[in-house]
């Protein structure tokens, strides 16, 4: 057999080189691979000092008898293995406590989605000055601090000097002093420092969204909450998703607002959610044990909704 000519071997050449670029060799795919993580290594150093330690610490603490006994030194700590979950899960008050955070934190979050997205479509039909106050009172909303937002609310409704009872002509009715009133009132205020979030994310989603898709649905004769169920919300689809997520954890860990505006929980503790039964478990009653497995059972809850939240974009990933 005649050896290969010389322009088919050249051919033949460049042939295996480029397939060879293309499959790239295994040190340079372990090079690619390691990059990513050579710039993420600073964070992930921050992140661990800051997250990683004082989680492993609250773990740690649920474990043990730890009182003030042994925060002053007076008595060793001892290892209780479950018997913290074992007494917590066996109070009644804790489950009472926790099925009032989850259904006040579903009130929270389906009342600002609702004002998130009505603002956010209101947005889109109003002129350029109004859309701007409007942002700018959403954006000064979103800023105030917790405290400072808790109290001016408390003042709006304070029975003796309060105007929202004048106006309504509730006399010196009191509304942090009862269970569900109480409650309204912090929901309410949640809702405002919150719903600017939903607002701003789902308008910027609405501006996405293709004017002609819109025109023809108002052609069609679709009314305005017709177009918003059957065209706007299934393609904002994923954003809807993100603001709900961030809106559950948000408000199922809300501490301040019950704290400030029911002083400490409410009358005999009605008022409750567990970020505040923890505080009281921890620093009122000193049994900072307890109150380090109520922070354990409130994290693993939120680690299931995070998880949640990641498969469901990740099978939305996978649909678009």
């Amino acid at each position: 057999m005649s050896a290969p000519s010389g322009s088919g071997g050249a051919v033949r050449l460049r042939v295996r080189r480029r397939r060879g670029l293309s499959r790239g060799s295994p040190r340079s795919s372990r090079g690619a691979l390691s990059t990513p993580w050579l710039y993420l290594a600073p964070a992930l150093v921050v992140l661990g000092g800051l997250l990683v330690y004082p989680v492993y610490q609250l773990g740690l603490i649920s474990f043990l008898e730890y009182t003030q006994a042994q925060v002053s030194g007076g008595e060793p700590t001892t290892f209780q293995g479950f018997g913290n979950y074992a007494e917590l899960f066996g109070d009644a008050q804790f489950w009472r406590v926790l099925v009032a955070t989850v259904v006040f934190a579903a009130g929270c979050v389906v009342s600002t989605l609702a004002v998130g997205c009505a603002l956010a479509v209101l947005l889109t039909r109003v002129r350029a000055v109004p859309r701007l106050v409007l942002m700018l009172a959403a954006l000064g909303a979103w800023a105030t601090p917790a405290v400072t937002g808790s109290t001016v609310w408390l003042l709006l409704f304070d029975p003796d000097f309060g105007p929202v009872n004048r106006v309504l002509g509730l006399g010196d009715h009191s509304w942090t002093y009862g269970r569900y009133s109480a409650f309204a009132l912090v929901l309410l205020e949640v809702v405002w420092c919150s719903f600017p979030f939903v607002m701003v994310t789902v308008y910027a989603g609405i501006r996405a969204v293709p004017g002609e898709v819109l025109e023809a649905a108002a052609l069609d004769g679709a009314s305005q909450w017709r177009i918003w169920r059957s065209v706007l919300a299934p393609m904002l689809r994923p954003i809807l998703v993100v603001v709900t997520i961030q809106s559950v954890i948000w408000d199922f860990k809300v501490f301040t607002q019950i704290y400030v505006m029911t002083n400490g929980g409410g009358i005999a503790g009605q008022n409750l959610v567990l970020n505040v039964y923890a505080y009281q478990k921890a620093f009122a009653s000193s049994q900072y044990s307890l109150g380090s497995a109520i922070g354990v059972v409130m994290l693993l809850i939120l680690l299931a909704v995070t998880l949640v939240h990641l498969r469901l974009l990740r099978r939305q990933g996978e649909e678009l």
